[in-house]
């Protein structure tokens, strides 16, 4: 697989944990699951079933090892259903979680408004409701948070809705199997543009112009590819674009190093308020209700450790709920603003969560729904992220477009823990989406990346 890399100072390749060909029981059994081309639920399942035959065989892991060598997975299983109702304890175990394993947990978050559900879950008690004591951990990158995410360090993250995608098929990193069981954002991005570039609102004129996007690996990098091939522009060739950590993006901005960025807020709106960059459009614009930002995991955190887990999954879905009622959005402010979370105005923080903010052109603007909070992890939007780093030559070769959705996407464990919280969740995956007018169907991919006429090779 090849990769193309951005110019990123904060990137590593490193695989921090083991080495590749590693055949510790850990390793083997990631990578047998990265490669089965099994559901989540089959995965989740297959742990069940390894917790029990360990059970039988105590700690002798010789005599386990040499049982299902001589007899097989699929038999041993089965001989064990015949004497042990296996079907009827994994239903049991997954869905009658007990108590957390591990209660005390360090969680990565880079410091943007569609962190808002991990970050807020903490002072508000949504992790401390499900009876964990999480820590939210400030990081100052995206790079940053995939490494230490990777290293052990961090047991879940906040990540951007590639990552998840782009770390299981290792594009960017070494290939480990991730899952993303929910959304945290969806909406709210933004084009900034340096005040200089006033009288240039037509995409037709940035030729030249170097833009700033947060990571590789994410919507940011791949709107905006997408927005300017749309007005002509090749991304690759008459723009240059630059990972730039989030909270670096106005300085840079206002030292010239940018002409303008596709950033998470509250930094578009942070531009604004220092008076160097104004809003030339809300990626809403571009799609309404794209994903941004994501709860992820190593699978393993799923597999060893279900019920911390199920409790997490919980915490997050319940805070994601409650953002996104907007009568909750100004306590939600001042909740994040502190300078261990946000570091941020309230008043900023407030414009971009309320939708009612000053748009850098004299006017003030009212778009309730600028940022959004919607945890259902659809499936159609992991295979739409899929066809544009195929589009733009970050992955290549075939791509089960599907089956890699499936895989990190966990849009069921989402619908059941929405239901048992008393939300509404889809009764489906898929749906067809909507980006600057053209019509993407998730069930002809290849056909939607040779659609385009601007695209890498």
């Amino acid at each position: 697989m090849t990769v193309k890399s951005l110019s990123n100072p904060y990137s590593s390749e490193t695989d921090l944990r083991h080495g590749r060909g590693c055949s510790c029981d850990s390793c083997t059994g990631l990578e047998d699951l990265a490669t089965s081309g099994m559901s989540t639920d089959d995965m989740l399942e297959q742990a069940v079933e390894s917790a029990i035959v360990r059970s039988v065989f105590g700690q002798s892991d010789v005599s386990r090892r040499s049982f299902m060598g001589m007899v097989g997975g699929a038999t041993a299983a089965a001989a064990l259903a015949s004497v042990f109702p296996l079907n009827e304890a994994k239903a049991a175990i997954l869905d009658n979680l007990g108590p957390p394993e591990k209660t005390d947990l360090n969680i990565g978050f880079v410091p943007i408004t569609c962190a808002t559900p991990i970050i807020m879950a903490q002072p508000l008690g949504f992790y401390e409701r499900y009876g964990l004591n999480a820590q939210v951990i400030k990081t100052a990158g995206w790079a940053v948070a995939r490494d230490k995410s990777l290293s052990g360090e961090y047991d879940a993250s906040h990540m951007l809705t590639p990552m998840p995608l782009a770390m299981t098929l290792g594009a960017g990193s070494v290939a480990e199997p991730y899952i993303m069981p929910a959304v945290e954002n969806i909406n709210g991005q933004a084009i900034v543009l340096s005040n200089e570039h006033l009288d240039k609102r037509d995409p037709k004129q940035w030729k030249g112009f170097t833009f700033g996007v947060p990571f590789e690996y994410s919507m940011h990098n791949f709107l905006l590819r997408y927005y300017v091939a749309e007005f002509g522009l090749d991304p690759d060739v008459d723009i240059q674009i630059r990972v730039v950590p989030p909270p670096e993006m106005v300085a840079n901005l206002r030292a010239g190093n940018l002409d303008g960025y596709l950033s998470p807020d509250p930094f578009n709106q942070r531009a604004v308020f220092e008076g160097i960059g104004f809003i030339h459009i809300l990626t809403k614009e571009i799609w309404e209700g794209h994903p941004c930002c994501a709860f992820a995991a190593p699978l393993s955190f799923a597999t060893e450790l279900p019920n911390t887990y199920g409790a997490l999954l919980k915490s997050i879905i319940d805070a994601t709920q409650y953002a996104s009622n907007p009568d909750n959005r100004v306590e939600i402010s001042e909740a994040i603003a502190p300078t261990n979370y946000l570091n941020q105005p309230v008043t900023v923080i407030q414009q971009v969560l309320t939708g009612t903010y000053a748009d850098g052109l004299g006017e003030v603007q009212r778009v309730p729904d600028r940022i959004d909070f919607d945890p259902f992890p659809w499936h159609s939007m992991g295979v739409w992220i899929l066809t544009q780093m195929k589009r733009w030559g970050y992955i290549e070769g075939d791509l089960d477009y599907k089956g890699v959705a499936e895989q990190v996407y966990l849009a069921a464990d989402a619908k059941k823990v929405m239901e048992d919280l008393g939300y509404d969740a889809p009764d489906v995956t898929y749906k067809s989406h909507t980006i600057m007018g053209k019509t993407f169907d998730p069930a002809t991919p290849e056909a939607y990346v040779d659609s385009f006429a601007i695209k890498t090779n």
